[in-house]
């Protein structure tokens, strides 16, 4: 690792020492996404490097998020831009980035996916509506399947048809995810649900601020599950059995987004008046119960390879 930092010089917390990995950890503890649970059951190295991934994808997002003046933003996310460039060149300044000029080579981590991620996240300062799915899909694509895909690098593979399979996977989470914070992105101004399908289904977006819950609202968001749906099933048929067990924390991954999608069934598609998740511990029993799953799938693969 190239260099202890002051971690007050980036966040303005208590004053303390750590390493680059340090600080992603710390980034991805604090945050408390489900990603976090899938990190658990990989080699060290390997959930060092895929910390840094979450953890640039962490900060850039909070750029967006956090930031009240647009310009200030652009200017933080045109600075991220620079810095993941210079990362490249062994002189990056941020610790997370100075984590990823670790790993780049180690799991051939292209610099055009970081690049396409920043993309995404400048996407929200430039729209906050989507005309149609074909708009939509390359919003998801950059903040989340090129995330997919940097995954798949660190994890490892020998079958090309893997990439496609993170690619649907990606997209699949990010429908998710749309789906799951609906009325909280409505509220700042934000709908990632294509306006083609809310006129489609009689839906206005003040129905969805204001939390209104009807047949509707509930076709509407039946419909954008089954999209998801149809992604992760479209996943799993492009990932090669050979891949699978390298694969197992994205697995796990969707292990817990598709429990919160049947979670989201269950309550009837009522995504506008609560928010669904899942407790912590749901989340460790379901990863836990994935990587135990794919770990016998994956002996008897081997039994049957040696026999």
């Amino acid at each position: 690792m190239p260099r202890v930092w002051r971690g007050a010089h980036w966040r303005g917390t208590a004053i303390s020492i750590m390493t680059p990995d340090e600080y992603c950890q710390d980034v991805t503890a604090r945050s408390r996404s489900s990603f976090y649970y899938s990190f658990l059951f990989l080699p060290t190295q390997r959930r060092k490097a895929l910390t840094a991934v979450y953890a640039f994808c962490r900060e850039v997002d909070d750029v967006v998020d956090e930031c009240k003046e647009e310009a200030i933003a652009r200017i933080k996310l045109a600075w991220w831009r620079e810095d993941i460039k210079q990362a490249f060149q062994g002189q990056a300044q941020h610790p997370v980035n100075q984590a990823i000029a670790h790993y780049k080579e180690s799991f051939n981590l292209p610099l055009e996916y970081f690049l396409e991620i920043i993309d995404g996240m400048e996407m929200d300062l430039n729209q906050q509506r989507y005309a149609d799915f074909k708009e939509l899909s390359l919003y998801c694509y950059r903040v989340a399947s090129a995330v997919g895909l940097l995954a798949v690098e660190i994890f490892g593979y020998r079958n090309r048809l893997t990439l496609k399979y993170a690619h649907n996977l990606g997209m699949a989470f990010q429908l998710t995810n749309i789906l799951r914070d609906v009325k909280e992105d409505a509220a700042r101004g934000r709908l990632y649900i294509p306006e083609d399908e809310l006129a489609r289904f009689n839906v206005t977006v003040a129905d969805i601020t204001q939390g209104i819950h009807n047949e509707n609202t509930r076709a509407l968001f039946s419909f954008q599950a089954q999209r998801a749906e149809d992604y992760y099933n479209q996943a799993f048929a492009q990932l090669p059995e050979e891949d699978r067990y390298a694969q197992r924390s994205g697995l796990i991954m969707a292990a817990v987004y598709r429990n919160l999608l049947e979670q989201i069934r269950k309550q009837d598609f009522n995504v506008t008046s609560q928010r669904v998740s899942l407790s912590a511990l749901k989340k460790i029993w379901l990863a836990y119960q994935t990587a135990r799953r794919e770990k016998l799938r994956y002996l008897r693969s081997q039994a049957t390879v040696q026999a």
